[in-house]
């Protein structure tokens, strides 16, 4: 169970604040939609809400499997409009060693996937309409 508070300053140009356990995050409406901008967007929280459930699905399954994951990067576009919706696609970049086996090397490969298919949020998002994409690479070190 997640249990948020928010607290509003002002009017449209103000800021806010939301806060829960571990998270301690600024809030306000975008300038574009007449906001002050200092703050997490809406579109940015579900955004990060997305993309770390699939980041940490993503590293539960290659931990499941033992893959000798060193990191994982991502970045996460995410645009949300009248015309077209919520798209978002992430970029997963996952470093293993120059010695992975070719079995390794696949698993990791089906992992970005199978973690899309996986996410809580991510499923949620689908089903609201959301396009979520994947475009993930391994990188050697």
């Amino acid at each position: 169970m997640a249990h948020l508070k928010t607290v509003w300053n002002g009017s449209t140009k103000g800021t806010g604040k939301i806060t829960a356990d571990k998270m301690d995050t600024q809030i306000a409406i975008p300038t574009v939609s007449g906001g002050s901008g200092e703050g997490a967007n809406p579109t940015e929280l579900l955004a990060a809400s997305a993309a770390s459930c699939y980041a940490m699905t993503l590293i539960a399954l290659t931990a499941a499997r033992n893959l000798p994951v060193k990191n994982l990067t991502m970045a996460t576009d995410a645009v949300n409009s009248k015309d077209q919706g919520l798209k978002i696609v992430h970029y997963p970049e996952v470093t293993m060693p120059e010695n992975a086996t070719e079995e390794e090397i696949k698993f990791a490969e089906r992992a970005f996937n199978t973690a899309d298919m996986g996410c809580h949020v991510g499923n949620l998002l689908k089903r609201a309409d959301a396009e979520i994409k994947i475009e993930g690479k391994i990188i050697f070190e």
